[in-house]
């Protein structure tokens, strides 16, 4: 299954919102890069919530989803053991993510799901 995802792990989480460009820039030109080259991470996403309507049952109804965090990222991996391995652990404590955003994150949210 080697360069294939088998699972999706995801980080949610809200950021001061006066770290919010810092946290934007370091996400993007530091830490997924830091991540992609863990093996078995096949590629990195990231998204912000934002309200929306859906018709479910014929009945449209306007979305807010409150409590969840603003930023998620969504990590395909090739197995649950890329998270605790070697590799992970050095990437996630690397550049400025653990000591200039990392603190000024909360309502952290982790999910590890099984692609079927």
């Amino acid at each position: 299954m080697s360069g294939q995802a088998g699972y999706i792990f995801t980080a949610s989480m809200d950021v001061d919102p006066d770290k919010e460009a810092l946290f934007n820039e370091v996400y993007d030109t530091e830490h997924i890069p830091l991540l992609l080259r863990v093996p078995g991470v096949v590629s990195v996403k990231r998204y912000v919530n934002v309200p929306f309507a859906v018709v479910i049952g014929g009945e449209k109804k306007t979305v807010v989803v409150e409590g969840e965090p603003k930023h998620s990222a969504v990590y395909e991996i090739e197995h649950p053991d890329v998270l605790v391995s070697e590799a992970w652990a050095k990437a996630v404590d690397s550049g400025r993510w653990p000591s200039q955003v990392r603190p000024y994150t909360h309502n952290r949210r982790h999910t590890l799901k099984k692609i079927v």
